[in-house]
């Protein structure tokens, strides 16, 4: 497989992070009672860990120019040094804070059986599969969205960006617009983060090792929208027949 063709797969992968439930977490349906449970869910599942995961790549990678991009987005998510000054992880907790929710639940969070499976795919891909999956698995599946082609081409659609008073926690759940911290802190750095994942997959990646990447997204792609469905019934929602 040619660059250009993994680049497409890559792609394709990406455009299909879309969830049915998604419309309804944004638009105020989730009943506020029940939000804590997606809440929960993404911070144990990977937010609290995620330096950890990008930790991972980064001590199994034997190129240096690889390395380099990984290690800035590990030093970021860790210190939050080149954005909000304070971990991402840390950032996140201000959402819940901010709903007044009871913090402790984060503290010890039970997860759903499908989550518990999402999470496993995540611990596997991160530590047995090879920096290279690793680094794929963290950088583009874990932060990227549907929204990747825009990082790539200029011609694309770009991840929206709408105003902060518009986001769907202040906007429906009454969440402060101080709370946001982790919006505004993704805003400074991310179109680097998007770059220096592209660059180090397509560029960094041996050709033989292509196809393992992909199976491993794939994989992914699988157990995340197992995952986000168990997450959508668990706060109440129908799936679609």
């Amino acid at each position: 497989m040619d660059r250009d063709s993994f680049q497409e797969a890559l792609l394709s992968v990406m455009e299909r992070k879309r969830h049915w439930a998604w419309r309804l977490f944004t638009d105020g349906t989730v009943a506020a009672d029940r939000l804590h449970i997606h809440l929960e869910h993404e911070y144990a599942v990977y937010i609290r860990d995620f330096a950890v995961l990008l930790g991972r790549a980064y001590v199994q990678c034997p190129i240096a120019a690889a390395r380099r991009e990984l290690a800035e987005n590990l030093y970021e998510e860790e210190t939050g040094k080149l954005s909000g000054g304070r971990p991402h992880a840390e950032m996140f907790l201000e959402y819940p804070r901010g709903l007044g929710m009871a913090l402790e639940r984060f503290e010890a969070v039970e997860l759903l059986p499908a989550a518990v499976d999402y999470r496993a795919e995540i611990d596997v891909s991160t530590t047995d599969l090879g920096w290279d999956v690793a680094a794929a698995v963290t950088t583009l599946w874990l932060e990227g969205t549907e929204y990747e082609r825009g990082e790539l081409d200029p011609h694309a659609s770009k991840r929206p960006a709408p105003p902060l008073s518009e986001h769907p926690l202040v906007k429906h759940y009454g969440l402060p617009l101080e709370r946001l911290a982790l919006v505004r802190a993704h805003r400074m750095v991310e179109g680097d983060h998007r770059r220096a994942a592209w660059t180090v997959v397509l560029d960094h990646v041996a050709e033989s090792r292509r196809d393992v990447v992909l199976a491993a997204m794939g994989r992914m792609h699988d157990a995340w929208q197992a995952y986000r469905d168990a997450v959508a019934i668990a706060c109440g929602l129908t799936k679609p027949a």
